[in-house]
């Protein structure tokens, strides 16, 4: 039969049209179950077209009376809460200007050893000119997430001069530097993947380890047997089954230099283990780039490593470079990942442009004036002479962290009896002319409860006779308060 015979209208009619015999015959022979469902649905039906009443509010009218009592009742909730006197947090002094070397508190004017700016870029001219100059040309927003409508050229440059800096194949930029290791840990461990993690790693690196909902496993602060025993530990657990390890991924994450500690880790030895058990390194440099190093390229390069072997590199660009954000770098294939799933990256408005110009320029400066580096490194080995010669403070930091913290040389009953000793060492200071500041933490969200410290913040600007007036400061008043 041919294809136009078979679907002929005559063929249609003759195999297709139903009488109701047919129909009754249907009811008869179908389920009682198949009948009541039909039957509840049509009658559910026509309840919804002629029976369903819709409902109107009555909108009363307000007289004008009793609008303005509401208005004059209504209390708004305050933008920003005020800050109670107790409050062991609270910050009560007003600072004002620039926080280079020298910072007004309360209208005075004090050795600042208090903020992170290190090779004193907040407050250079040719920083500030830079910055001054794209607000001409591209205003004081970006307006928007990188991925949308907010990269400007000024992001592609910074990216560009970041890597080359770095030696890396790529750099990604942050617009917010706690952000930065925050979003880059959760966008490639995920759940069933394990995490070493170093137990001393500062908040932001918490909460990255929080939102990857990974397997977490901590090591004692820069112990590497530590670390191998659990390394060891997985290695034994892969063994037994083979198939789940195919699919788990293990990373090893760390600081260049710990901001809670001011030490640095073994980053050769972490190395061997990495390419021993197969890890990946994660490592966080804040503290240690634009610090380390005769260029100021942070770890690798104090410790002569190659970059390669480290796969992901993280920093903030808010303590040496003086901007705000922050980068990760590595290789092109590991950072593309995060321009589609590092959170901070794909749903936060990206950095402003005059920021990204003034870290441009920053770099630049760090690039051709390297001796700025040693010049760094010999200021902070100098202070920590001083400071590891006073009575009742010991220094835990290394002699080339840009971070000193100092600590209680007899521990008191309670921490919140060793804060309230160092703030009165930290008010004596103040009283000598040096801004000083105790480090303070949410004990309740870390990791791990953090002994109190003083912590002081080197800046290449301080000349050695700042320097040698903020050891004097301290040692007075370790004399007057632990005395």
């Amino acid at each position: 039969m041919a294809w136009t015979e078979k679907f002929s209208t005559e063929y249609l009619r003759e195999h297709f049209t139903f009488h109701p015999v047919d129909i009754v015959n249907g009811l008869a022979t179908a389920p009682a179950y198949h009948l009541i469902f039909e039957v509840l649905l049509i009658l559910w039906i026509i309840k919804l077209l002629f029976f369903t009443k819709t409902f109107k509010l009555d909108k009363t009218e307000l007289t004008a009376k009793e609008k303005q009592e509401l208005l004059d009742e209504w209390q708004p909730v305050p933008l920003v809460p005020e800050v109670e006197e107790e409050m062991p947090h609270g910050f009560q002094r007003h600072f004002t200007g620039i926080p280079g070397k020298r910072i007004t508190i309360d209208n005075k004017e004090y050795i600042n050893l208090s903020t992170q700016n290190f090779l004193g870029m907040i407050g250079n001219k040719e920083v500030e000119k830079s910055a001054i100059a794209t607000v001409q040309k591209h205003g004081v927003g970006s307006c928007g997430p990188r991925g949308f409508y907010g990269t400007v050229d000024k992001h592609l440059e910074l990216e560009e001069k970041l890597a080359q800096f770095m030696r890396c194949e790529e750099a990604i930029l942050y617009s917010y530097g706690f952000s930065t290791i925050a979003s880059a840990i959760p966008a490639y461990a995920k759940r069933g993947d394990v995490l070493f993690v170093d137990e001393g790693v500062c908040f932001p690196i918490q909460k990255g380890l929080e939102a990857s909902r990974s397997s977490v496993r901590y090591f004692k602060h820069n112990d590497m047997a530590d670390l191998e025993r659990l390394l060891e530990e997985q290695a034994i657990e892969d063994q037994k089954n083979p198939r789940k390890a195919k699919v788990t991924r293990r990373f090893l994450i760390v600081e260049g230099i710990y901001m809670n500690y001011g030490d640095i880790c073994p980053l050769p030895k972490l190395i061997e283990l990495k390419y021993k058990y197969k890890v990946r390194i994660f490592l966080e440099e804040s503290v240690s780039f634009g610090v380390l190093g005769e260029t100021g390229r942070g770890v690798t390069e104090h410790f002569n490593c190659e970059v390669e072997d480290v796969d992901m590199i993280c920093s903030n660009i808010e303590f040496a470079i003086g901007s705000t954000g922050g980068f990760c770098c590595g290789r092109s294939f590991v950072i593309d990942h995060q321009r589609l799933s590092g959170l901070g990256y794909c749903f936060s408005a990206s950095l402003p442009p005059l920021l990204a110009q003034g870290a441009i320029t920053a770099l630049n400066i760090m690039q051709h004036e390297t001796a700025m580096f040693l010049e760094l490194q010999n200021k902070i080995k100098y202070l920590h002479q001083f400071l590891k010669s006073l009575k009742g403070l010991s220094a835990i930091s290394e002699p080339y962290s840009p971070i000193q913290h100092l600590v209680l040389s007899q521990s008191a009953p309670t921490l919140e009896e060793e804060r309230k000793v160092l703030d009165r060492i930290v008010e004596v200071c103040m009283a000598q002319g040096v801004a000083t500041v105790q480090a303070r933490y949410i004990d309740k969200f870390e990791l791990k409860a953090v002994r109190p410290s003083i912590r002081l913040s080197v800046n290449v600007n301080l000349s050695k006779l700042d320097l040698k007036a903020a050891a004097d400061a301290l040692e007075l008043a370790c004399q007057e308060v632990l005395n």
